[in-house]
């Protein structure tokens, strides 16, 4: 899936949400581990910065930020589904 601009906002997960999850852990994580924002751009959502700093930025900014919520507040819409 591509990476919008924004990420969809509100309390509720959503559908994007559900498909960006995985990239909003290695946000997270990278969020954590200290990285610098340019290379998770990179590395994470396949954005160059160097192309237009300001644009990743803010796609950054605002994934990571999405990320912290679902990683507080929206995980518990996740419906867990066990495979057989």
């Amino acid at each position: 899936m591509s990476v919008l601009d924004n990420p969809p906002g509100g309390d509720r997960l959503t559908d994007y949400d559900r498909a960006m999850a995985s990239t909003y852990l290695r946000l997270l994580d990278a969020d954590a581990d200290g990285a610098d924002w340019r290379d998770a751009s990179r590395h994470v959502l396949g954005l160059d910065p160097s192309d237009d700093e300001a644009r990743a930025r803010r796609i950054h900014e605002s994934h990571l930020a999405r990320a912290r919520w679902l990683a507080n507040q929206g995980y518990r819409d996740f419906v867990w589904v066990k495979s057989t």
